[in-house]
C-alpha cells in the first residue's frame, strides 16, 4: 500500500509539471502559407509568424491551413472539404484576398442569418461554424487583414496591386478590419488587429518604391506616398523592391520576417491571455 501511494503521488508531481500540449490551426491566405515557403518569397524571410510563435510557446504545436490567394468565401465554400480536424485553438487570418477580389463586404446581418459566403461577413459565420461543430470548446482568435502598400510579386511582375489607401470595387480594406473586429464582438473572441494596433504602416511597408521617371527615364527611389499613383509596367520596368526596399514587407504586401515578428508578438500576447 504504501509503495502504491508512493507511486501515485510521483505521478501526480510529474503530471503537475508537465506543460499541457496545446494544438493550433492556423486558417488564413498566403501571410499563413507563406510560413512553409520561404523559397516562394525569393528567400527575403527565414519564417513565418506560426513558427516564431511555437518558439516562444514551446507547448503548442500547429497545423498549417494557410491557403495562397484564397479569399475568406472561398474558404467558406471549400469549408468542408479542407481536412481541417479538432484542434484546441483555431485562428482566421483572412481578408485582404477579399477585398482586392471584390468580394462583397455585406453587413453583420449576413453574419447573423447566416446568409452564405457571397459575402465576407456571411463568410466568417460558415468558418466560424465548421470549427464550432469540430471542437465547440476550442478557441477561436481573429486576426484582421493588414494595411498593405504597392504590391508586386516577386515570380510575377504581371501579378500586381495598389495598396489600402485607394479603394478597390468601392470598398475600403480598413472596412474589412472592421468587420472581422465587428465578428469579434459578436463572438465575444479575441482579435488581433493588425490594420490598426500592429505598427505595420502604409509609411513603413517598405523603405521606398523604385519606379522610372517618365520625364528622364531613370529609375528613383520612391517613399510613400510619393510613389503612389506612378506607372508600372511589368513588361518593361524592373522590379521595384530590391532587398534594400525590404521593410515591415518584402513586396508591398508579405510581411518581412520583421513584420512577421511583430504579428508573432501579438498573437503571443493574445495566446497568454487565454491561458494556452
Amino acid at each position: 500500500m504504501k509503495i502504491t501511494s508512493l507511486f501515485i503521488i510521483i505521478i501526480l508531481i510529474v503530471s503537475s509539471f508537465t506543460e499541457k500540449q496545446v494544438e493550433w490551426t492556423a486558417i488564413g491566405d498566403s501571410i499563413t502559407y507563406l510560413n512553409e515557403h520561404p523559397e516562394e518569397t525569393g528567400n527575403r524571410i527565414t519564417k513565418g509568424y506560426m513558427t516564431r510563435v511555437v518558439e516562444k510557446l514551446s507547448q503548442i504545436s500547429y497545423i498549417n491551413k494557410g491557403y495562397n490567394g484564397w479569399t475568406a468565401s472561398r474558404v467558406a465554400g471549400e469549408i468542408d472539404n479542407l481536412g481541417i480536424v479538432s484542434t484546441d485553438v483555431y485562428t482566421i487570418f483572412l481578408g485582404t484576398n477579399d477585398w482586392w477580389s471584390g468580394v462583397p463586404l455585406g453587413t453583420l446581418n449576413d453574419n447573423i442569418e447566416n446568409t452564405g459566403n457571397k459575402t465576407f461577413y456571411g463568410s466568417f459565420r460558415i468558418i466560424i461554424n465548421k470549427l464550432h461543430s469540430l471542437n465547440k470548446k476550442a478557441k477561436i482568435v481573429l486576426i484582421t487583414p493588414m494595411q498593405r502598400g504597392d504590391f508586386v510579386y516577386i515570380a510575377d511582375k504581371n501579378n500586381n496591386a495598389w495598396g489600402s489607401y485607394k479603394l478597390k470595387n468601392g470598398q475600403s480594406l480598413a472596412a474589412f478590419a472592421e468587420a472581422v473586429e465587428t465578428i469579434g464582438k459578436l463572438e465575444k473572441i479575441e482579435v488581433v488587429d493588425l490594420y490598426n494596433n500592429s505598427d505595420i504602416t502604409l509609411e513603413n511597408m517598405v523603405k521606398f518604391k523604385r519606379v522610372k521617371d517618365e520625364t528622364s527615364g531613370q529609375y528613383v527611389n520612391l517613399t510613400y506616398p510619393e510613389y503612389t499613383g506612378k506607372p508600372f509596367n511589368p513588361d518593361k520596368d524592373e522590379y521595384p523592391y530590391p532587398p534594400e526596399a525590404v521593410a515591415m514587407t518584402y513586396d508591398g504586401l508579405h510581411p518581412s520576417d520583421k513584420g512577421y515578428e511583430i504579428i508573432a508578438g501579438m498573437l503571443i500576447n493574445v495566446f497568454k491571455k487565454l491561458d494556452l
